[in-house]
């Protein structure tokens, strides 16, 4: 028998040796003897299933034919590939029908060649299969079978099943086969699982033994790690807080048991009909907000792969009454104006249905708004119509209650307001008005006036209101200030008593410093260096007044319609160079919010006299028993004195004159003659003429 590799060599030799000599080589061809080879030789061994190719060769011979059988004359069950000196019969796949034994037929010429091969078949394809009856369960028997597929013949098959090291069973399979085909063969063995199996293996050998056949794999083997179960025990249940609880309470159960692998837990509430609600698969179960419902029994399991145990629980959900909070309450106290908002809330039930009115059924005055277990009632702006026992009804179920609240009301919304009578001027009697506006309950007002730390007026309003009203209430208090009043502060204060109402503020209070005016007095004029000046003199006049604020001074000149002409503010009033016109009436006022005092200067200028006029009326030439006026006048300077006189060798003759004229009635001859006016005051004097020229009257009888 050759291998593939000797087959493969043998022609290139011969191509070798072809290429040196044809002659060599016809020698050659000519002595060589025919002959046959086939491989595998003799017997091949085949898994079923696979691809198999049997080789027939001949050397010797250029064109051979070949023919393939078997030795029963039964079909090939394979194809035939024939080229040149080989042959090839292919099974593809291997199965029962091909365990024959073939015989390839050779033929050159008239010779003849055959040779046999043997095919034989197994199956071995898998290794062994584990299979346990049921978990490994800690002192509970157990079955293991090992399991060896689709073998073939398996009267050559043998089993051996090991734990650990030690063998628990061994199998050989002796018995004849009825019949070519693929068997599954097992051996199984029982034992009984203890602590010092944990950790171990099961260990399945498979050997199938065929003599003289090299094949591989000869053996095969399977191995599963044990894993001992322990059934759950000791099942415990923990409830906090309690097993009876009350409506919308909550409860938490935690349950624990033992066994191997952990024990899950599962949770389930055992119906009326005895099934099991499943609940969770938690160790931990919380149940919150709970309903009369979920009274009942809880059952808590361990469950593993090797078994189950359980413990249960009764659960007790008592009635919870419901409760109303009114807030605030039971009193609300409200500003008039403000905006009050009443609530109504319910704790332990879930769905309750409000209602709002007031103890005497009056209108509500308010908005409603309702969210889940809140009812608020909104009063905005609060007024009178607001002052009520409110009434707030909350219905669950089949029961019912109801919470009341007062609303309250008050105004005292602004610090009261001092006014006076008039500006405080010292010795002059004022009158304090203390006003508190728009306040309620007025029956509840107390008013004290203070002056400095000194109460000098208070007044409670007691009378009865006859309606509900905002009323301005007053206290007024009359005093005569004096300076020594000045720095003090008046102080109003309201306080507003309502039986035990708590509000902010009870009291208000304003204030106001004393300012105590004093009119002008003792007002004074100092002119220097006099009031009489000689004309193109200088004079300062001085104006002083007492009084508090310190008074404002006003220089005038008094015109001659009686008007004042202002003529400065300054205390010191001066003309640097007087004119007779600046004679006349210089009147200082000392002004302030109190009053106004007055003081008066008649200013003199004195010029001398001058501008003097001497007259005669009609004419300086008159005739006798006619009448004349002599009149002498001079400018406006004031106290100038007018001295008429008749001039004379014996001396002058002062005539009586009045206001500068002297009248001479029926003149006579003797009144002609030199008239003189003389003109003079404290300043200087000046002196005029004239000459009267009496003419004698005309006879009858001339």
């Amino acid at each position: 028998m050759f291998s593939s590799q000797q087959q493969l060599k043998m022609p290139r030799k011969m191509v070798v040796i072809f290429g040196v000599s044809n002659v060599l080589w016809m020698v050659f061809a000519v002595s060589q003897a025919f002959k046959m080879e086939i491989f595998p030789e003799h017997r091949v061994v085949a898994q079923i299933g696979d691809v198999i190719s049997l080789t027939c060769s001949t050397t010797g011979c250029e064109s051979p034919s070949f023919s393939w059988r078997t030795q029963i004359d039964s079909p090939l069950n394979g194809k035939v590939r024939n080229e040149g000196t080989k042959s090839t019969l292919t099974m593809d796949p291997v199965s029962f029908n091909n365990e024959h034994a073939y015989v390839c037929t050779a033929t050159c010429a008239s010779k003849k060649l055959e040779k046999g091969i043997q095919v034989e078949i197994y199956s071995f394809p898998k290794d062994p299969e584990i299979h346990l009856s049921g978990p490994l369960e800690l002192k509970k028997p157990v079955t293991v079978t090992c399991l060896v597929p689709d073998v073939y013949p398996f009267d050559r098959l043998e089993i051996n099943l090991l734990k650990g090291n030690d063998l628990l069973k061994s199998r050989e399979f002796l018995e004849p086969m009825d019949r070519k085909s693929l068997e599954t063969k097992s051996l199984e063995a029982t034992f009984i699982p203890d602590k010092e199996d944990i950790g171990k293996a099961l260990v399945c050998r498979a050997k199938l033994n065929i003599e003289e056949i090299d094949f591989e794999p000869k053996e095969r083997e399977t191995t599963k790690k044990l894993q001992v179960y322990i059934s759950p025990k000791n099942t415990v249940i923990f409830v906090n807080p309690y097993t009876r609880l009350q409506e919308g309470g909550s409860v938490t159960m935690t349950c624990s048991s033992e066994g191997l692998p952990a024990p899950q837990i599962f949770w389930s509430k055992k119906l009326d009909n005895g099934n099991l609600q499943l609940l969770s698969g938690n160790a931990t179960l919380t149940l919150i907000a709970m309903r009369i419902e979920d009274s009942g029994i809880y059952v808590c399991e361990g469950v593993n792969q090797v078994g189950k145990d359980g413990t249960e629980v009764e659960l007790i959900v008592e009635e919870k009454p419901f409760t109303v909070e009114i807030s605030p309450g039971p009193q609300v106290i409200a500003q008039i104006g403000d905006s009050v908002v009443l609530t109504c809330g319910v704790t332990g039930c879930e769905s309750p249905s409000f209602s709002w009115r007031t103890q005497i059924d009056s209108p509500l005055s308010g908005q409603v708004k309702t969210e889940g277990t809140k009812s608020t009632l909104t009063l905005s702006p609060v007024s009178f119509e607001n002052e009520h026992s409110y009434l707030c009804t909350v219905t669950c179920g089949r029961k019912k209650l109801e919470r009341r609240i007062s609303v309250d009301l008050y105004s005292f919304p602004r610090d009261p307001e001092i006014e006076m009578s008039g500006l405080l001027v010292s010795g002059n009697p004022v009158t304090v008005s203390c006003e508190v506006p728009n306040v309620y309950p007025s029956d509840g007002l107390e008013i004290e006036l203070f002056k400095g730390e000194s109460l000098v007026e208070s007044k409670t309003f007691l009378e009865d209101m006859d309606k509900k009203s905002l009323e301005t209430k007053s206290l007024e208090m009359t005093f005569i200030p004096t300076t020594e009043d000045t720095g003090k502060v008046l102080v109003c204060l309201a306080q507003l008593h309502i039986g035990e109402m708590e509000f902010e503020p009870k009291q208000r209070q304003s204030t106001q410093a004393l300012y105590v005016n004093v009119a002008p007095r003792d007002t004074a004029i100092l002119v220097s260096p006099s009031s009489i000046l000689e004309e193109g003199s200088a004079v300062n006049m001085t104006c002083s007044s007492n009084g508090l604020p310190a008074p404002k001074i006003l220089w005038s000149r008094q015109l001659n319609n009686g008007h004042l002409q202002p003529l400065s503010e300054n205390s010191t009033l001066t003309l640097t160079s007087t004119k007779m016109e600046d004679s006349g009436i210089y009147v200082c006022e000392g002004i302030n919010q109190a009053g106004i005092s007055r003081k008066e200067v008649e200013l003199i200028i004195q010029v001398a006299p001058k501008d003097i006029q001497l007259i005669a009326f009609p004419s300086e030439s008159v005739k006798e028993g006619d009448t004349v006026i002599i009149s002498c006048t001079c400018g406006n300077v004031p106290k100038t004195w007018i001295i008429l006189k008749k001039k004379a060798e014996t001396g002058d003759t002062v005539l009586k004159s009045r206001d500068g004229a002297y009248t001479i009635h029926k003149v006579q001859l003797e009144d002609a003659g030199v008239y003189e006016c003389e003109s003079k005051n404290e300043v200087g004097l000046q002196l005029r003429s004239l000459t009267l020229d009496v003419k004698a009257a005309l006879s009858s009888g001339v």
